[in-house]
């Protein structure tokens, strides 16, 4: 598929696990220059070695902490001293933060929209002059089905997605001027490290799709149309052409990304 990303110039905050590196993936294999921004270094340089074997005509290692402003700042001050200009942003990191409504603390909820929501948040704010320079520009942030179908072990994740969608919404009317196009990616039930270590810990086999779907059916009450989860390859896909210039009149959309798990 050519979107017509050769050159583009894309960050994906989050790109060096799951969804976020599908999408990195596919941004690269699309022949755009592509930026992991993550914290740690050995998974974002694993990751640019991959982006560069899948044709990237560039790619770059940003390391920073999205809960710490100063080094959000920074990443995007090298992005712009060595591309001037991001065609694409795409915010995928998520918190890690479970447990029901009276589990949680003060300090969990904090942690929970911290990563969750005010990293994106500081994501945008860093990179909107580099947005702007841009020819043409995308932002698009990672939420969650669940925000529709709520789950009471998730009930800190979901908030801090929620905030993502509402953000999001609220962007692609203030950037509108600018024909700065900015949407949501809501997938479901995803076979992240997350979904695999849920698999785990209830004794379904994480490698089998079909096996996740029917434990989160039997187990949590969610199911879908199809009979599997989903893999993070194919969010990454969709994430691409929602970043792409082929996307040239959708903007506040939030597109499911689940097997049809938002009807059932």
């Amino acid at each position: 598929m050519d979107l017509g990303l050769a050159d583009a110039t894309a960050v994906v905050q989050g790109g060096s696990r799951g969804m976020g590196r599908a999408a990195a993936e596919c941004l690269a294999a699309e022949g755009a220059k592509v930026g992991v921004l993550a914290r740690r270094r050995a998974d974002a340089d694993k990751t640019v070695a991959r982006l560069i074997a899948l044709g990237a005509p560039d790619a770059v290692a940003l390391l920073a902490d999205i809960t710490n402003p100063v080094e959000v700042t920074a990443a995007f001050e090298l992005v712009r001293q060595r591309w001037g200009a991001l065609n694409i942003l795409v915010n995928t990191a998520g918190p890690s933060v479970g447990g029901r409504f009276e589990e949680l603390s003060d300090d969990d909820w904090r942690r929970a929209v911290d990563a969750g929501a005010l990293g994106m948040i500081r994501c945008v704010r860093a990179a909107l002059p580099l947005l702007r320079a841009a020819e043409w520009a995308r932002v698009v942030n990672l939420s969650a089905q669940s925000t529709k179908r709520q789950s009471p072990s998730l009930v800190a994740f979901t908030a801090a997605k929620s905030v993502v969608t509402s953000v999001t919404k609220n962007l692609a009317q203030s950037l509108a001027d600018d024909e700065i196009l900015v949407n949501t990616v809501s997938p479901g039930a995803v076979l992240s490290d997350s979904l695999a270590g849920w698999a785990r810990r209830n004794g379904v086999d994480p490698e089998d799709p079909y096996a996740v779907m029917r434990g989160i059916t039997e187990l949590v009450g969610h199911p879908a149309f199809l009979p599997r989860a989903g893999l993070p390859h194919e969010v990454g896909r969709v994430i691409a052409f929602v970043a792409s210039r082929h996307n040239s009149y959708m903007t506040g959309a939030n597109i499911n990304v689940d097997g049809g798990s938002d009807f059932c």
